[in-house]
């Protein structure tokens, strides 16, 4: 009886840590011109402030805070300027394999399984331009209950709201948004589940055809409906940055999950010395 006991409170210690891999924390933050090169180089604009290696420990603490199992990233510049806040030991990477400064990426954590897929280049449709915009990263994560297919997206800025037409910035959103609808279709297709996540741009709240032209690709669930960002004391309270769920995902969302880890640091030098966006997070309960 003794023995049975035993083996019954064992069991009870392992539930919570099973419970826990059962449910995925996946976020998406934007490190705002994460790089190690110097104030000068002629890669970088005049505005752009170089972190500090001070600053770079203050973000890998906030990473660790976040404690997510995968982060979506975007304006990081190489592995190695990644690697110095999703530090190896926890995370693997992986980074579009265009040679640009603002580079959009995954963290995956180490006992997670994932297939890289081909780079998403259709969001690049000026690829021949001086300065060409960033494909998506594409991974394909090996979950104990089957395959979760995750695109990371950072797309054209200069179009927040308004009719997806009229000038270049909004026409190039545009034909993004047509190539993330083929995206979607062929995962829809597939019918896997997935998730498309990362800095839109885009205040899908106010948009009267972004969101609506992706969900008729297929059903889409969004982690940030109906809520207010508080970053930077919710200076622009319109979410830019989403976390999108697809097929089967669009029931793993677990309902008010979503949260902002807010900096401690206030006042606008902060903002250059961390980022201007802030992680968003969600839920996902697998089956």
């Amino acid at each position: 009886m003794r023995k049975l006991l035993l083996l019954v409170a064992a069991l009870c210690l392992l539930l919570p840590s099973f419970a826990a891999a059962r449910t995925l924390k996946i976020a998406t933050w934007n490190l705002e011109w994460l790089t190690l090169r110097q104030r000068g180089d002629r890669a970088l604009p005049r505005d752009v402030h170089p972190r500090s290696p001070g600053d770079f420990r203050r973000l890998a603490a906030y990473a660790a805070q976040l404690n997510a199992d995968v982060v979506a990233f975007q304006e990081v510049d190489g592995a190695k300027a990644a690697s110095l806040v999703f530090p190896p030991a926890r995370y693997r990477l992986h980074l579009i394999g265009e040679r640009v400064v603002q580079a959009v990426g995954f963290a995956i954590r180490r006992d997670i399984s994932f297939t890289a897929n081909p780079d998403f280049t259709a969001l690049d449709p000026y690829p021949d331009a001086r300065y060409p915009l960033r494909s998506g990263a594409d991974v394909t994560l090996h979950l104990a209950s089957g395959p979760l297919r995750l695109l990371a997206v950072h797309l054209k800025t200069g179009c927040f709201s308004g009719p997806l037409g009229g000038r270049r910035a909004c026409r190039t959103l545009a034909r993004q948004e047509r190539a993330l609808r083929r995206w979607i279709a062929a995962r829809a297709a597939e019918r896997v589940p997935f998730l498309v996540l990362g800095d839109f741009n885009r205040r899908l709240g106010l948009s009267h055809r972004f969101l609506p032209a992706l969900d008729r690709a297929a059903p889409l669930a969004s982690a940030t409906s109906h809520l207010s960002n508080p970053c930077w004391g919710g200076e622009y309270p319109n979410f830019i940055d989403q976390i999108l769920a697809g097929g089967a995902a669009r029931h793993w969302l677990v309902a008010g999950s979503t949260r902002v880890l807010v900096y401690r640091e206030r006042g606008w030098r902060w903002k250059d010395r961390l980022s201007d966006h802030c992680p968003v997070s969600a839920l996902f309960k697998l089956p």
